[in-house]
This record gives structure tokens, C-alpha cells and sequence, in this order.
């Protein structure tokens, strides 16, 4: 019966997503997938950690737009998410969602899927206000060379705030919900695994994400084979293979490692 209400509410959540354009038609299939998951083995907790990340990256996404309009040339993607963004956002915590199915009672199942939601959440956070910083943001593997806004790789003060504001909401869920075996030790885990992912995703995002640059814009670009302008782009650096979609499951991925190890290193 939680397995069908779970797919019930995952089919609503996704036909609203896609009809409000936050999803599209391959992006609401692969949420009714990991929707029916996640709330039809996790249950009510788990869907609002899920629910609070998917509401407010998107809302988030839409926020802000004039000052963001110029940014859109250098996304891969835009604010309608497809299949790989939403597998690559949420790929980690369906995973620990199903694992929950096989260990319903270990704290660490939960732990590690609120760390990949958090830290997801944080560099959506990052990403979606980090604009609002008065100055350019920095690259983080030096600190000294500026870029510009939306460069991957890059980090700023408001930036690296918002990503810890989106972080730590999770984590603030995740001990409310289910703080076991300690609601701040569960606050604490969650919040700096999550903001830790992001910063990993900002690292590999300015070393080893695939990047491409623009002949005509003269400008660097996530945008393959077409830039926004329409002329074909040219690879500069980074894997081929290492798009932004995994780059975020990459991101959750770390999230998780690093709070487990916190998890472990708290038990011994």
C-alpha cells in the first residue's frame, strides 16, 4: 500500500513539475521514478526531504531571472529539468531509499540520504544566488584568478553563504525527522557533508568537467555541440565524458562519503 500511495503522490508531484516547466517530459518520467521510491519505501520523512530539495532548487531557478538572463549561455541546461539532471540530483538518495527497504532501522541509511540531498541542495543554493554577489567570483583552485559569474569552478562569498544556508535546511529536516542516534550530531553531519559536496562539485567543475568554448561569443561554455548562439562549440578541456549531471551525482556521491566517515569517526 506505501509503495502505491508513494507512486500516487509521485505521479501529482511530477504532472504538476512538468506542467509549471520546472520538469520535462523525460525529467517527469525519471522523478515519477525516484518519487515512487523514495516515498514509497522511505515514507513521509524522506518525501519531505526530497520535496524541499526539488521545491526550492526550483523555485530558486526562477528567481531572479533578469539578473541571471545573461548566465543562460553558460549552462548545459536550462531550469526545465531532463532525466540526467534529475537522476543526477537524485540518483544517490534514491539508492539509500531503496537500501532502507533492507536495513529499516540503521541510522546511517538515513544519514547518507539527507547528506546527498544536502549537498545537491547546497550547490543548487550556490549556483542560483551565488549571482547576487556584487563581485566576480573566484576560481577555487587558487583563489586569485578571477572569472565570471556562472563559470564552473567558480566560488564567492555569497556563494559559499547560500550553499551553507541550503546545506544546513537539510540537515536541520533530517535531525527534526529522524535524528538518530542524536538529532545534532545528525544536524551537524548532514549540514557540513552537504556544504563539503559542494565545494567538491565546484572543484572537479574547474578541473575536470568537460568545457567548451564559443568561436563567435568568444566565451567559455558547458554547451555541446551548439552554443546558445547557434555556432557549433569546441572542446578546451576537462573529460568529454564528465558532463554537469555528473558532476552533481558526483557531488552527492561525496556528500555521502564524507558523512559516513563522520558517522564512523563519532561511534569510535
Amino acid at each position: 500500500m506505501q509503495i502505491l500511495l508513494g507512486f500516487l503522490l509521485a505521479l501529482i508531484i511530477a504532472f504538476l513539475a512538468y506542467k509549471a516547466r520546472s520538469l520535462n517530459p523525460s525529467g517527469a518520467i525519471a522523478a515519477l521514478t525516484t518519487g515512487t521510491i523514495i516515498f514509497g519505501i522511505g515514507g513521509l520523512g524522506w518525501a519531505i526531504l526530497l520535496l524541499t530539495f526539488f521545491i526550492t532548487s526550483s523555485a530558486l531557478s526562477r528567481a531572479f531571472k533578469k539578473r541571471k538572463a545573461n548566465l543562460n549561455e553558460k549552462f548545459s541546461k536550462g531550469h526545465e529539468r531532463d532525466a540526467g539532471q534529475v537522476f543526477g540530483n537524485g540518483g544517490i538518495a534514491t539508492f539509500f531509499a531503496a537500501l532502507h527497504y533492507f536495513f529499516p532501522n540503521e541510522p546511517w541509511v538515513w544519514v547518507g540520504f539527507a547528506a546527498s540531498l544536502a549537498a545537491v541542495n547546497a550547490d543548487t543554493w550556490a549556483t542560483e544566488l551565488g549571482v547576487l554577489n556584487p563581485n566576480p567570483p573566484r576560481m577555487i583552485t587558487n583563489f586569485t584568478k578571477v572569472v565570471e559569474k556562472g563559470t564552473s569552478g567558480g566560488i564567492s562569498l555569497i556563494g559559499t553563504l547560500a550553499s551553507l544556508t541550503g546545506s544546513a535546511l537539510i540537515g536541520l529536516l533530517a535531525a527534526l525527522l529522524n535524528g538518530k542516534p542524536d538529532p545534532v550530531s545528525v544536524f551537524f553531519i548532514v549540514t557540513l557533508s552537504g556544504l563539503a559536496g559542494s565545494l567538491f562539485d565546484s572543484l572537479i567543475g574547474g578541473t575536470v568537467q568537460a568545457m567548451y568554448f564559443c568561436p563567435t561569443d568568444q566565451k567559455e561554455t558547458e554547451k555541446h555541440p551548439l552554443h546558445t548562439c547557434g555556432a557549433e562549440t569546441i572542446h578546451i578541456r576537462g573529460w568529454k565524458w564528465l558532463s554537469n549531471d555528473w558532476v552533481n551525482f558526483a557531488c552527492g556521491a561525496f556528500g555521502v562519503i564524507v558523512a559516513l566517515i563522520a558517522m564512523l569517526s563519532c561511534q569510535s
